[in-house]
């Protein structure tokens, strides 16, 4: 199963088990938002998605 988190450089997100929930909550973190309107994510600069590969239980 992939897993999903933001990284901004002073912070770090929990690993989601989508990237539609991280992309969720990147703004707890200031990673980026959710524009409601148009239904699109926006990362902030300087900003990357990380990705790990973890076994299903």
């Amino acid at each position: 199963m992939t897993v999903f988190r933001f990284v901004t450089p002073h912070r770090r997100g929990k690993w989601y088990p989508d990237l539609k929930l991280a992309q969720r909550f990147a703004n707890a973190i200031g990673a980026g938002f959710w524009e409601k309107r148009s239904g699109r994510f926006y990362q902030y600069p300087g900003t990357r998605l990380e990705t790990a590969n973890v076994p299903d239980v």
